[in-house]
């Protein structure tokens, strides 16, 4: 936290135990006369970064504090309410099992079998008494009003912390509260970093860069993303009949971040720094045993609190979903990103608003695909189920019309509910006869905007199999609150028996994947994008990279993190490897623009290829993408361009890298964001441009385009960018792994150029899907969290679809 004691104009920084690393003793800070009493030499950077993100993504001081509230308040309620239903309701006399004697003065004889609510509950004293004699109430009251306290108590440590935040945000950073939400992060981030050079937040370094406070806000997040990328952590369970299921809930993901980073016997000795003796491995053997045993007593302690656990979230899953159910029993059907999903499919350095974003944008793709999967069998089944509880459910609808007294008669107000969510669910699994579905084009667009794609679902989208791996990512809802529900129970057993058999191989990655970075600390070396330690050759790194297998991320996690960042972070400076990758896939993009089809063509086509996915018109990067996901397909096909020629075949690899060419030397009005990398438009950084092409985006943009607003341009531009390197880039890995092989039914009958680079990467021809709308769905807000969107699904069993398919 921030040192708020009065500094003289020059003092000697101590040395604040592991804060300051060697050699940094004698360093001298300059505090200027007019920012003493100010945030300077901070300790805790982590966490000091981590609140302002926070502080900024969840709208501000009073958002904040109100939903820490209101927490309090929900808990206190599920308590005090549940207590109430259990020990203080006569449910004898609610559901007129015992008649109920209103005889007396004033009472009208003829009423006395009606039951009210207060006669149902009982007297203050008998409730009372009745909790009294629970000894096992009294033991689960005691356990909540401990944790209620514990809560309040971090409550309200955080008003006092976050207050000093809004203080800073006022006072350092120049942004009023009132004008917070108008602020995008990158702009508070670079105020940050301007600050940085009077202040001397971080003494280990004059200046902070984009990375750094990357890395301090995903330190340990970064480990994850990179133990599921090399499938280190045990969250793939082979079962019975089941075969292979993706289990990983928040009580599972809570589990590991406290037995490897900051429980009891973790691996970090504190926020920033890996204890030393994880460093050397002339004990790995040794350490492996004790982490062992540490995963053992973590694993037993889940079990000893399984019951408490498994109450809460019954309870809590009871009062939060009930009512949604009831209301829209097809909110069961719609699907969400797993958590697993969010893990795998994140870049490294992605912050959490950046991946929303991104997720949610391949929201309606993703659906359409699942959505293509029906089972014949199981749409036979549901169309019948349908038919026989409409038919009773419409007779029980006239009778109650013909006369209401029917709805007094018992359980027929239950069965018509029953009936209407059974008709409601059965209606989900019915496919729409009229959609014709083309799972390769609806993958491809898919792809666009997850940005990871495992090599053998190319060729392979209409199969059940990639539908089950696609599931793992994007579950039902249904599906998300059974896991949690049952992650008390199974969270235990995943800890003893499969996480401590891989004590050892954890050990290792911490070793080996762990480096020291001045200013910073210890941080995942994977974080590092570092192409030559981390490189993959068929993702053109080839010529770059010295990694082993072992020491490869996969799928491309280097390189398209690379990308990712420096389209976010345009001012970022990256390192000499990098600046060698972007330059090599320069030249690359450039070479394939010439081959490619003119921009021209591609934008001429934007209003067709709009139109076949959606009904309504898309915004300028959304065209642009969906120009080079349609086009080969439209050559392929015969299509005549808008000159009324034909064009020749071409690949999503040539017409994406004549976008990207156009893209990066477009000239729109606006402010310089820095040095470019050519990887965006010239109206978010115009200094600079990575690629030379004719300046025909612009030409074709309407001049209300030009008056967007810069933060609203940077994002679409950056998200549509990073869409097309991502296709670009899985289209040349596809001919560096499987040069002869071709993934659909159009291909280009001449092979594109050699490209002489060190990376010898030959272009050959991919075919692609025909467009579907890249629609801009948002997300909600949820937890971890969340992106719920109530789209019903259309089956279960995959199998492909009973209407009309490509």
């Amino acid at each position: 936290m921030a040192n708020f004691e009065t500094y003289q104009e020059y003092q000697r920084i101590e040395d604040f135990e592991e804060d300051s690393p060697p050699g940094e003793e004698d360093l001298l800070v300059h505090v200027p006369e007019g920012l003493k009493d100010s945030w300077h030499h901070i300790k805790n950077l982590d966490n000091f970064f981590t609140r302002i993100y926070h502080f900024h993504q969840k709208n501000g001081f009073a958002c904040m504090m109100l939903s820490e509230f209101f927490e309090l308040v929900q808990l206190l309620f599920v308590v005090t309410f549940t207590t109430f239903l259990v020990n203080c309701v006569d449910y004898d006399v609610l559901f007129a099992n015992r008649a109920v004697n209103h005889t007396g003065p004033g009472q009208n004889p003829l009423d006395r079998n009606k039951v009210t609510l207060p006669d149902a509950i009982l007297p203050t004293e008998q409730c009372t008494q009745r909790i009294q004699d629970d000894s096992w109430i009294i033991f689960l009251l005691i356990m909540a009003a401990i944790f209620w306290i514990y809560r309040l108590v971090k409550v309200f440590c955080n008003v006092l912390s976050y207050w000093e935040i809004r203080q800073f945000y006022i006072k350092a950073l120049k942004i009023r509260m009132d004008e917070l939400c108008n602020f995008t992060w990158q702009e508070v981030q670079d105020r940050l970093i301007s600050l940085q050079r009077e202040q001397q937040m971080c003494i280990h370094k004059k200046e902070l860069t984009e990375l750094d406070i990357y890395h301090r806000i995903l330190r340990f997040k970064n480990y994850m993303v990179a133990m599921i990328n090399k499938s280190l952590l045990p969250v793939q369970l082979q079962l019975p009949l089941l075969g292979n299921v993706v289990f990983l809930t928040q009580g599972l993901k809570y589990n590991f971040e406290l037995i490897l980073f900051w429980g009891p016997g973790s691996l970090f000795q504190n926020k920033w720094n890996l204890h030393p003796k994880y460093k050397r491995s002339g004990n790995r053997l040794e350490l492996a045993q004790q982490l062992s045993r540490v995963i053992l007593l973590m694993g037993l302690a889940n079990l000893l609190l399984c019951p408490f656990i498994l109450v809460w979230q019954v309870l809590y899953a009871f009062f939060s979903y009930t009512e949604v159910i009831r209301r829209e029993p097809g909110s069961l059907g719609a699907r969400r990103w797993s958590l697993y999903g969010r893990l795998y499919l994140r870049h490294f350095n992605e912050l959490d608003h950046e991946l929303h974003g991104r997720l949610g944008r391949g929201y309606k793709p993703t659906s359409k695909y699942m959505n293509s999967f029906t089972s014949p069998l199981l749409t036979v089944l549901a169309k019948n189920i349908a038919f026989f509880s409409g038919s009773v459910l419409a007779v029980l609808i006239a009778l109650t019309v013909y006369d209401e007294d029917v709805l007094t008669v018992q359980h027929i107000l239950t069965a018509i509910t029953v009936l209407g969510v059974v008709i409601t669910i059965t209606r989900s699994f019915i496919p729409d006869e009229h959609m014709v579905w083309c799972p390769e084009q609806l993958l491809q667009c898919v792809l666009a905007h997850i940005h990871y794609m495992p090599d053998h679902w190319r060729g392979n989208a209409n199969k059940s199999e990639t539908r089950d791996e696609v599931a793992q990512l994007f579950q039902y809802k249904a599906v998300f609150i059974l896991e949690e529900l049952l992650s008390p129970i199974v969270t235990p057993f995943i800890l003893i028996f499969s996480l401590r058999n891989k004590s050892l191989e954890i050990i290792d990655f911490f070793r080996n994947f762990t480096v020291e970075v001045v200013g910073v600390g210890d941080i995942c070396s994977f974080a590092q994008m570092d192409i030559r330690r981390h490189g993959n050759p068929t993702w053109l790194s080839e010529g770059q990279t010295e990694a082993s297998i072992y020491q490869q991320a996969e799928n491309g996690k280097t390189e398209l993190s690379l990308m990712h960042f420096t389209i976010k972070n345009p001012r970022w400076q990256p390192p000499q490897e990098s600046s060698v990758f972007i330059s090599h896939l320069k030249e690359k993009v450039q070479h394939d623009a010439q081959t490619g089809p003119s921009t021209q063509l591609l934008l001429s086509e934007a209003p067709l290829c709009t139109s076949l996915q959606s009904n309504t018109s898309g915004t300028g990067p959304d065209n642009l993408l969906a120009s080079v996901l349609a086009h080969p397909i439209l050559t392929a096909s015969g299509l005549q361009g808008r000159d009324h020629r034909f064009i020749p075949p071409s690949t999503a690899a040539s017409a994406a890298a004549s976008v990207l060419a156009s893209l990066s030397t477009s000239q729109l009005p606006g402010s310089s964001r820095g040095r470019s990398h050519g990887l965006l438009p010239s109206s978010i950084h115009a200094e600079t441009t990575m690629y030379r092409s004719d300046r025909t985006i612009i030409d074709s943009m309407s001049n209300s385009d030009f008056r967007m607003r810069n933060n609203a341009l940077h994002s679409e531009f950056a998200s549509a960018e990073m869409s097309l390197h991502a296709i670009y880039m899985h289209e040349l890995h596809q001919q560096s792994s499987h040069p002869q092989r071709t993934s659909g039914q159009w291909q280009n009958p001449v092979p594109m150029r050699d490209l002489h680079t060190s990376t010898g990467l030959q272009a050959h021809s991919v075919s692609m899907p025909t467009p579907v709308h890249l629609g801009g769905w948002q997300e909600e807000e949820e937890e971890e969290d969340g992106d719920d969107q109530e789209i019903n699904s259309s089956g279960s069993a995959p199998k492909q679809g009973t209407g009309s398919s490509c």
